[in-house]
């Protein structure tokens, strides 16, 4: 269980932060980059978890925004430690089973989305905006993080795209792109 019974240690003021093996790393390392981008996504997620009623999507959310947390620890966790905390196989194989289901309902996409419709999924939208980067910067760490942590942020970003759009009365709320419909 984390305890913090204080939340400034001035450890950081030189511009390092620790991991969880003890070492230290600029702020400005792409790993550091990865877990804020983390951070950035559970927050945006919180945000819309204020905007969306009861049901299978809020319920999904809140366990995203948990497994975040996991994949925050496993990112600050350099490969090799031994009973380290790490995204596993089984939180990416949740969020494709919760994929499915939604996008069981979903009406057949015909054009590109443009982020809006319901305030829930425009939220959503931005969510998976800001998964994306997040992605980009996993991607940016290498071999240095495990493989489960880069599919779940990987599959995140799916997930977000279809709750937007079954929060868009199953896709029928979905605000279509017109390719040159502003020419």
């Amino acid at each position: 269980m984390v305890k913090l019974n204080k939340i400034y240690t001035r450890t950081g003021d030189d511009g390092t932060t620790g991991l969880v093996d003890g070492s230290r790393v600029s702020k400005a390392d792409p790993r550091m980059a990865a877990i804020g981008d983390v951070d950035e996504a559970n927050s945006a997620i919180g945000v819309a978890l204020v905007t969306i009623a009861a049901g299978p999507v809020r319920d999904e959310l809140a366990l995203i925004q948990n497994d975040l947390f996991d994949l925050g620890a496993d990112l600050a966790t350099p490969i090799g430690i031994d009973g380290a905390l790490r995204v596993i196989p089984a939180q990416a194989a949740r969020l494709e089973r919760a994929i499915d289901a939604l996008n069981d309902h979903l009406s057949p996409l015909t054009s590109f989305i443009l982020p809006g419709g319901d305030p829930g999924a425009a939220s959503l939208h931005l969510a998976r905006a800001i998964v994306r980067r997040a992605e980009r910067s996993v991607a940016a760490v290498g071999d240095a993080i495990s493989p489960s942590a880069a599919t779940y942020i990987n599959r995140l970003s799916d997930y977000l795209f279809v709750a937007a759009r079954a929060l868009n009365q199953n896709g029928a709320g979905d605000v279509l792109w017109v390719p040159g419909g502003t020419r």
